[in-house]
């Protein structure tokens, strides 16, 4: 997917989330992410829009005024569905005015900019519609290929340099010495690797044996990884080998709150 194609699947999933979340009860509480209310779900995930639109429709190198500019949510919830279409359509109008090689901060450690920040936006919106079928009793879809790259991007941004040293407790956690872990989509391309080193987290795209393999369908995989479902959940997961290993890598997937 390409920095356009990312945008436009940022409306549409946000579209989906937006008529979810108009006029409910906005203290209703999101069990996957156990710190939040409906409401503070809605105020991140249109927040968020909001500040990586002024990011990357300013050019800003420096993430200080992005930050200090960051807009609350609406406290009315039948105020949400317009709230989050205007975020999600401000992003894209402002990836649209860049190019991708235009000089945009970002956490990643690569300097990744503009495209770091069209997938990120994508894979927040559909993780975060994700917290809210399980808010709400709705029912979550995915397209595969969309999932497969909701998956790199989880996989990507998690073992970033940038996440390493701005994490220390995820770093400490996630040191090895050299166990592999294997998360293989059945139902669309996508196969990765994680490799625990004592100093970072490599990750290839590749098929090979590792000490424990997650396989199945793409949509599954995602919610069990992202931690948003657990693996007994998800009967169509195939789990082959060290499942101690595969629940030490979930837990310390903590980025969900705070």
């Amino acid at each position: 997917m390409d920095t356009s194609a990312y945008l436009k699947a940022v409306v549409e999933q946000t579209s989906t989330f937006a008529d979810w979340v108009h006029g409910r009860d906005a203290a209703a509480l999101v069990p996957t992410c156990p710190e939040w209310t409906l409401a503070d779900l809605v105020d991140h995930v249109g927040g968020t829009q909001r500040m990586v639109a002024m990011l990357v429709g300013e050019q800003m190198t420096d993430p200080s005024r992005a930050y200090a500019g960051y807009v609350p949510g609406p406290t009315d919830s039948g105020q949400w569905r317009a709230w989050l279409s205007d975020g999600a359509a401000e992003a894209r109008q402002a990836f649209a005015s860049v190019s991708d090689d235009t000089p945009v901060w970002d956490p990643s450690g690569g300097a990744a900019g503009v495209p770091f920040w069209s997938r990120r936006l994508f894979g927040e919106a559909c993780i975060h519609r994700a917290d809210a079928a399980a808010a709400l009793g709705m029912r979550y879809e995915l397209a595969p290929e969309l999932a497969v790259a909701a998956i790199e991007d989880w996989l990507d941004t998690m073992t970033s340099r940038g996440y390493w040293e701005n994490r220390p407790g995820f770093a400490d956690a996630m040191r090895g010495g050299g166990q592999t872990l294997h998360f293989h989509a059945t139902d669309a391309p996508g196969e990765w690797v994680a490799r625990r080193e004592p100093d970072m987290v490599a990750l290839e795209r590749t098929h090979t044996k590792a000490d424990v393999a997650v396989r199945g369908p793409a949509v599954d995989l995602l919610l069990v990884i992202s931690r948003r479902r657990p693996l007994e959940a998800a009967p169509t997961l195939e789990l082959q080998g060290d499942r101690a290993l595969l629940d030490h890598w979930i837990e310390h997937m903590d980025w969900v709150t705070g």
